[in-house]
């Protein structure tokens, strides 16, 4: 018997180093985490996390890699102050001059043949084609063997595409952020994982390990919102948006049962916008002080308790939403 391991990450603007934190804290408790996971999903600035561990980043240089995220990245420049109301807030070959020097020219193969690890990050196309009628579209980008495999893009534009959040951004080569159809890869990742013709996996085996990015609850009062288009247009955007989140926990942890996945999702004690870089310190603060032990005893009971040998299966050439 062996397990397929998964660790899946959601997306989070700079929030994603409130998660760098808490993995790379699981990391020193568990060194052997990174080396027994086999699959990593990521959406946003969860597939530069997840990305950056399959191809051998250390935790605690993503954090550091993150840093530079914040300042490099949501930089707005005075041109782009005066032509936001038109254009996106910032430039997005920013996050490309962050990036390459990690990643370089890779492509999704290196990760698989060199590393034996498998990817999934999730993206939006909006000029794609489905059956030969052209129409947007989900897009997953994954390294696994087959005819659909993604393995000859390269790691950075594959990142910078799942990270082009409408606004924020401009779109990269054609699509925008993976969190507008899975900001929480977890269920993507399982269907991958239980394809028989991709993954082949059994879901006896699977072991599914999600973080979220810090979840800051939300609600409307009231037993009635009799609400037209103007009222409901600001929160129905976030709404939807954490809505999502919350099905794919419920939905991963229906199929798998509770030793087969866990998620660690905390709270946050205060709203954090994708860009707000100035909140660096206090996120790190947070991911400090968050009780990681319930995780690190699952991870010890049920994602490593059996020894699982290289390249399993596959040939290579308390927190937020529904409890």
């Amino acid at each position: 018997m062996s397990s397929f391991r998964i660790l899946s990450i959601d997306g989070g603007g700079i929030r994603g180093i409130y998660t760098a934190v808490l993995i790379n804290r699981i990391v020193q408790e568990i060194p052997e985490l990174i080396d027994r996971t086999r699959f990593y999903a990521g959406t946003s600035s969860g597939s530069l996390l997840a990305m950056g561990l399959a191809f051998g980043i250390p935790p605690v240089e993503l954090i550091e890699l993150f840093r530079a995220f914040g300042q490099e990245v949501f930089k707005n420049s005075l041109v782009k102050q005066v032509g936001q109301v038109m254009g996106a807030k910032y430039d997005v070959l920013n996050l490309r001059k962050i990036l390459t020097p990690y990643f370089g020219a890779a492509i999704l193969n290196d990760i698989a043949t060199n590393l034996r690890k498998f990817v999934l990050v999730p993206t939006f196309d909006l000029d794609g084609e489905i059956e030969g009628v052209r129409t947007w579209k989900p897009k997953f980008f994954h390294n696994f063997p087959g005819p659909d495999t993604d393995a000859g893009e390269m790691v950075v534009d594959v990142i910078i595409r799942s990270s082009a959040t409408p606004v924020y951004f401009p779109s990269y080569q054609g699509y925008i952020d993976g969190g507008v159809i899975a900001r929480n890869p977890s269920m993507a990742a399982l269907a991958q994982a239980l394809n028989p013709e991709i993954g082949g996996q059994s879901i006896n085996d699977i072991r599914l390990l999600s973080f979220g990015s810090g979840y800051y609850p939300r609600y409307i009062s009231g037993p009635k919102q009799d609400w037209g288009l103007g009222r409901w247009s600001w929160p129905l955007i976030t709404l939807m948006l954490d809505g999502e989140i919350g099905v794919n926990h419920y939905e991963s942890q229906q199929i798998l049962g509770r030793k087969r996945y866990h998620r660690l999702a905390p709270i946050l004690p205060e709203p954090v916008n994708l860009d707000e870089k100035d909140k660096i310190p206090e996120l790190i603060e947070y991911a400090n002080k968050v009780d990681i032990r319930p995780t690190i005893r699952w991870i010890r009971t049920f994602y490593l308790e059996q020894g699982a040998p290289d390249g399993i299966g596959i040939n290579t050439n308390k927190g937020e939403g529904v409890r």
